[in-house]
């Protein structure tokens, strides 16, 4: 059976037309992977829908949300995300997204794909996230980060004691049976975080994470898959915690600490650094001296 009939049983209140715009637009992934309209099912497959808004639901208003700008020009701007806020709409967050804020503080937005976005953090990650200001930005953006020349680096409190720093090389994909989780599969796409310890406490060790690649929850997939689950994430850190300081934060400690490319016009090398956050900054400071 092709796709989009498997489709058209499985949502009879669309159009045959509008759920081949989903497969063409890549909004239907078969085993994590995007197919065309006429491909074949046979049976046993994960299937991933995203179900785009109601045409009646205005996803790309401009809002008045406070934004952090660290670094802003004709060509870029640099954010600092908040952890709470929600990158580009979705399901269960058509407004009050970044995307929503940055058409508010930039208009001239609205005529780039996805308002300039280039990549994503996660709804509770803090930290530095670039965003293009023009199309030729884009495309040089994205450019740099297919060639993994972005220099990306993560700060995250992990459960338990890490001895030393390290390499994680496991390719990351669709979790076969709980489809809204990444995991470590063997048919995943490549993904390469390297870690370096920063503090050990009791409990726990602050780590500096550096991205290669850049997979969805990349960082909280490979620390949980080497046991070291983040503090705090609700999906992946699953991990038995005495501690109640521990338990008790609300949110993956994980913060985007430092951000590095070409700029797409001057090609000069920038770079910004965003301090940890007061939310992590407090928990580390109540978990008390750090290890020798």
């Amino acid at each position: 059976m092709r796709i989009d009939q498997v489709l058209a049983q499985l949502l009879p209140d669309q159009s045959r037309n509008r759920l081949q715009s989903w497969v063409r637009e890549g909004r239907v992934l078969v085993d994590d992977r995007e197919v065309p309209p006429k491909f074949r099912v046979r049976g046993g497959e994960g299937l991933l829908i995203d179900v785009p808004p109601p045409p009646e639901a205005v996803a790309d208003a401009p809002e008045a949300i406070d934004l952090t700008v660290v670094f802003e020009d004709a060509s870029l701007i640099v954010i600092n995300k908040p952890a709470g806020l929600v990158v580009h709409p979705g399901s269960g967050n058509w407004q009050g997204t970044l995307l929503n804020a940055l058409l508010f503080h930039c208009p001239a937005l609205s005529r780039v794909p996805r308002a300039g976005i280039v990549h994503r953090l996660d709804k509770d990650t803090s930290g530095l996230l670039v965003v293009a200001k023009t199309l030729a930005a884009q495309t040089d953006l994205v450019r740099q980060l297919q060639a993994r020349s972005v220099h990306r680096v993560y700060l995250a409190l992990a459960h338990g004691a890490i001895a030393a720093g390290g390499t994680v090389d496991a390719p990351i994909g669709r979790h076969p049976t709980q489809r809204t989780r990444m995991a470590v599969v063997g048919q995943g796409r490549d993904a390469v975080t390297h870690y370096t310890v920063v503090s050990r406490f009791a409990d726990c060790t602050l780590v500096r994470c550096r991205l290669e690649t850049g997979r969805t929850h990349q960082i909280r997939v490979h620390m949980a898959h080497i046991g070291h689950p983040l503090v705090g994430d609700p999906v992946y850190g699953k991990r038995r915690c005495l501690d109640p300081i521990l338990q008790a934060f609300p949110r993956q400690a994980l913060h985007a600490t430092q951000l590095g490319l070409i700029h797409p016009v001057s090609g000069e090398a920038m770079s910004w650094e965003a301090p940890m956050p007061d939310d992590m900054q407090t928990l580390i400071a109540s978990l008390g001296d750090a290890a020798p």
